[in-house]
């Protein structure tokens, strides 16, 4: 039998199953799928520029682009419909930090995910022993949680940048040519951003994803044992202590009734017979 049939056959990946191994392989898939969608984009958009002049016009002006989307470095040539002169422009814009950012978080979060959860299968022993593990697992949680949540909401900021960028109509308008009414300029196609749409999509799912495993991790720690003895403490002394005042009540109840029941209870003296001391003196009379 193989070392992995052995692995699978003992149990050892039964840890998948619980909330925080399983978790974290949704976070290292997740993460993958952030960081492949931004960072491996490439897009384009194709412009027309019909002079007057049919030997000066430009059909199929291509503009390509790419991550990290910085804009302003790419440039591309225009007919100025005035003669064999051309226009040399760029677009503008750079988005790269935001870009950068967002998939260095996304490229650090699958690395450290991959590596939790090898731990989580091979080594829980170890990881649960003491607290150290835990702890450090909970405040990179935390601080990964956070990472996320800017980085997404910057990658959200910059893609709206760069679709205003290299929107046909804006870069048209940075062209001398298209300003004169008697020249024809259009857009052939625009660029599709679905991916780098998905990359957000998946940037603040990562962020869901790593916010609610910070209460499975804190689980781990020996900050929610010690919480939970403290709560419960005071829980148990209280119990005691009730248990113990209703059992002094219950037989001081029995006691004082048992009492007032023998006081109350008419003496066979008091009205069956007269008292001895009276009767001694009558006959004395």
């Amino acid at each position: 039998m193989d070392p992995v049939s052995q692995l699978a056959s003992a149990g050892t990946f039964r840890a998948l199953k619980e909330p925080l191994a399983f978790l974290r392989s949704l976070e290292l898939l997740f993460a993958i799928f952030a960081f492949a969608t931004c960072g491996g984009y490439s897009g384009g958009l194709r412009l027309s520029v019909d002079c007057v002049n049919k030997t000066e016009s430009n059909l199929s002006i291509d503009i390509a682009f790419a991550y990290p989307f910085r804009l302003h470095q790419v440039t591309f040539e225009v007919p100025t419909c005035e003669g064999r002169e051309r226009q040399k422009l760029a677009l503008i814009g750079d988005s790269s930090s935001s870009a950068e950012f967002f998939v260095t978080v996304a490229v650090f979060a699958f690395l450290y995910s991959l590596a939790a959860t090898v731990v989580y299968i091979f080594f829980q022993n170890k990881y649960r022993e003491n607290n150290r593990g835990p702890l450090i697992d909970f405040i990179v949680t935390v601080v990964f949680s956070f990472l996320w949540l800017v980085g997404s909401s910057a990658w959200a900021k910059g893609l709206s940048d760069v679709k205003v960028a290299t929107d046909p109509k804006e870069v048209l308008l940075l062209m001398s040519a298209c300003k004169q009414p008697s020249n024809k300029c259009m857009a052939v196609h625009s660029p599709v951003m679905s991916s780098l749409n998905t990359s957000v999509v998946f940037g603040f799912l990562n962020f869901i994803l790593w916010a609610g495993n910070i209460w499975f991790v804190f689980k781990e720690t020996g900050w929610h044992s010690s919480g939970q003895r403290y709560l419960s403490d005071p829980m148990e002394k209280h119990s005691s202590s009730y248990n113990q005042g209703g059992y002094n009540q219950d037989s001081y109840g029995s006691s004082g009734g048992y009492s007032q029941q023998a006081s109350l209870e008419p003496s066979s003296d008091e009205f069956g017979q007269q008292p001895t001391g009276p009767t001694s003196f009558t006959n004395q009379i």
